[in-house]
């Protein structure tokens, strides 16, 4: 009988394997299922049971050292190991025909050839035995855990805000767009599997394959309407998704050919200097997942997609790949160039993006660049690669997962109850459909107000660029969060702000919608209750096990949790002096100025040409200053010539 130590191993590769499977099981059930009924019913089991899973898979784990698993069990007679190598492998070649026939279709060729090339490749390197080792395939601590949470929990919650979505989708399209919601929910369950695949691989052609099927679904879900539209902009996002994977298989085949490295984790402890050149390749493949600058544009498309595809690659999946990934190199890019390139991408990807959220007025545009920019600084913080910066990137990740997640379904319920998801058509939210507006502010109070983490995370990122001495990281840093305030309160004022008579309105989100918008307001607000519990139990101890013992002091040390307290106490003081004076001064109402006859209910006038127009207070977005396109251009041009340097630099210094 194998001792006890062993049987939990294998408990635990069992319920890893679980973890994995049971989402494209779930998928398989979505896409058989035509029945809304009953596909709401296996929605709602299926996500659950993940959801249920992982936080007792996580409760079980939480604390314990860092495992890596080899699965040895024998399957039907044949080596467990073996079989799923050629099985993955069989996948790859199914998805390389998937990409090759949509590309030849739409005649976009080009992309059919990247996938044929890193196909290719790596079919060459696992069948002529270069890239296999006996060594750990499945690897688990506290930061898989953490990603593990954030993929079921938020992916699971935006499975189930999918069902009550489309409906209302379709209903409001008709036959627009083609009801093809069976395909959508297992998509979306396929992309939960494949970010479960990434975070518990340890060997990198496992965490390829997984890498890529998420590049293949996050296409055929931007591209869901069929549209010109929508299918140039899912071709946009698989290329430039299919140009990182060819880095990635670059780095694959370096270090198991050069190196006789297989798995990331060796590849990070390696302290050979030749190991900057699979660090690089790795470095573009999740710049490009992370669509940082000059690869933005990707994500940018992805809005043309329904809105749980929106929440889902900019929260819980597809971006968080990349960062899972460079979190993960950060110890081996502290202090080269691998580490500068990326961190001057980061920054200045956190700061052009930030400047082109002002200039929006669509309520998605301005997340969708809030995502660029937010993923920019955790990608700065990843490249100096000093423990602080890492303890404030794991903390940007989770609060940004969950807020982001909130405000794309906010804005999509706000869009099919009122008609209109511009943010100048939110004015007076809060008296209109206030529980919508609430859960909306403090989606946007998440992102960059105390105390809640992402202020608190950008605080210990500030510090940490100032202790490294890297000016530009600071000016970066420093510009982009004062262009950050400047979106973020325009927004949240225009739902607070409102002109009489503003009614509330029946609200037509549906309980399905609620469900997972209810959850996630309570989450966001639990996570900033529980702040200082998190990093003194959890961040902190995932720091040390990235770093060995560390001294850096975090943020919420004793002396600056003062500071905080102090912030949150002027906080409520102000809130609490508002709420008194709107209700014990007595302000007289005047009359609204209008350059014509007021039609009795000031908001409307006629003017000099005998027509009614609408008074309406409208934001500064600054369109005539930096809102032609020629500014992204420039952005766009610079961060590709600064990748293409650093990269050139970085394997020339080593070749």
């Amino acid at each position: 009988m194998p001792p006890c130590g062993h049987r939990k191993v294998k408990n635990m590769e069992l319920f890893i394997a679980i973890l994995i499977l049971f989402p494209f099981l779930a998928a398989a059930v979505q896409a058989l299922v035509k029945n809304n009924s009953l596909r709401k019913l296996t929605v709602y089991i299926s996500s659950g049971a993940i959801i249920i899973a992982t936080i007792i898979f996580a409760v079980m784990n939480f604390g314990k050292e860092q495992a890596f698993l080899a699965p040895d069990l024998p399957l039907l007679g044949f080596d467990l190991i073996g079989t799923v190598n050629y099985g993955m492998l069989a996948i790859e070649f199914i998805l390389m025909a998937i990409i090759i026939y949509l590309s030849f279709k739409y005649k976009k060729y080009w992309v059919a050839l990247l996938s044929v090339a890193q196909t290719a490749f790596i079919s060459w390197l696992e069948l002529s035995g270069r890239a296999h080792a006996e060594n750990a395939y499945l690897f688990c601590d506290n930061l898989t855990l953490i990603l593990c949470l954030m993929i079921a929990v938020v992916g699971g919650l935006i499975c189930v805000y999918a069902v009550g979505y489309l409906k209302d989708y379709h209903h409001h399209h008709g036959d627009e767009v083609k009801d093809r919601r069976s395909f959508f929910c297992s998509m979306l369950f396929v992309f939960l599997g494949a970010m479960f695949g990434i975070v518990f691989s340890a060997n990198l052609i496992w965490m390829y394959f997984f890498w890529e099927i998420t590049s293949v679904v996050s296409f055929l879900l931007i591209g869901y309407t069929r549209t010109e539209e929508a299918v140039n902009n899912s071709f946009r996002a698989l290329w430039m998704n299919l140009l990182g994977g060819v880095g990635f298989a670059a780095a694959i085949g370096y270090a198991a050919i050069d190196l006789h490295i297989f798995n990331l984790q060796d590849l990070v402890n390696c302290n050979e200097d030749v190991v900057v050149i699979p660090l690089i390749c790795l470095a573009l493949a999740a710049l490009t997942k992370s669509a940082q600058l000059p690869f933005s544009r990707w994500l940018m498309g992805a809005m043309v997609a329904p809105t749980p595809s929106s929440a889902l690659l900019h929260s819980a999946t597809m971006v968080k790949a990349g960062i899972y990934l460079l979190i993960r190199m950060a110890p081996a890019m502290e202090g080269n160039l691998v580490g500068l390139t990326v961190s001057l991408i980061g920054g200045f990807t956190f700061f052009m993006a930030s400047v082109r959220a002002i200039i929006h007025t669509d309520g998605k545009k301005v997340l969708a660049y809030s995502t660029i920019s937010n993923l920019g600084l955790i990608v700065a913080c990843c490249g100096v690669g000093i423990d602080e910066t890492i303890w404030a990137a794991i903390f940007l990740m989770m609060f940004h997962c969950v807020s982001k997640s909130l405000l794309f379904q906010t804005v999509g319920s706000v869009e099919h109850t009122s008609g209109s998801r511009n943010i100048e058509d939110m004015h007076g939210l809060i008296k209109r459909y206030p529980s919508l507006a609430v859960a909306m502010m403090i989606g946007i109070a998440g992102m960059y107000l105390a105390p809640f983490g992402m202020l608190i995370s950008k605080w210990s990122a500030l510090q940490a660029f100032v202790d490294a001495g890297n000016i530009i990281l600071v000016l970066l840093l420093a510009f982009g969060s004062a262009t950050t305030l400047f979106y973020w309160t325009k927004w949240i004022s225009k739902l607070l702000a409102y002109a009489r008579p503003t009614i509330r309105r029946k609200d037509t989100t549906s309980l399905d919608q609620w469900i997972s918008i209810g959850g996630h307001t309570l989450i966001m607000v639990t996570l900033c209750l529980v702040f200082p519990f998190l990093s003194d139990s959890l961040v902190t101890p995932i720091v040390n096990s990235l770093y060995g013992t560390t001294t850096f002091k975090p943020v919420l040390s004793d002396e600056n949790l003062v500071i905080l307290v102090a912030m949150i106490v002027v906080i409520a003081l102000v809130i609490i002096a508002g709420f008194i004076l709107t209700r014990l001064v007595k302000t007289k109402n005047t009359t609204v100025y209008m350059s014509g006859i007021d039609t009795g209910d000031e908001r409307h006038y006629v003017g000099a040409f005998d027509e009614e127009r609408t008074m309406y207070h409208a934001n500064w977005y600054l369109s005539d200053t930096i809102g032609t396109d020629r500014l992204m251009n420039v952005s766009t041009a610079l961060a590709a010539a600064g990748l293409i340097i650093g990269m050139v630099l970085t394997i020339g210094g080593v070749l």
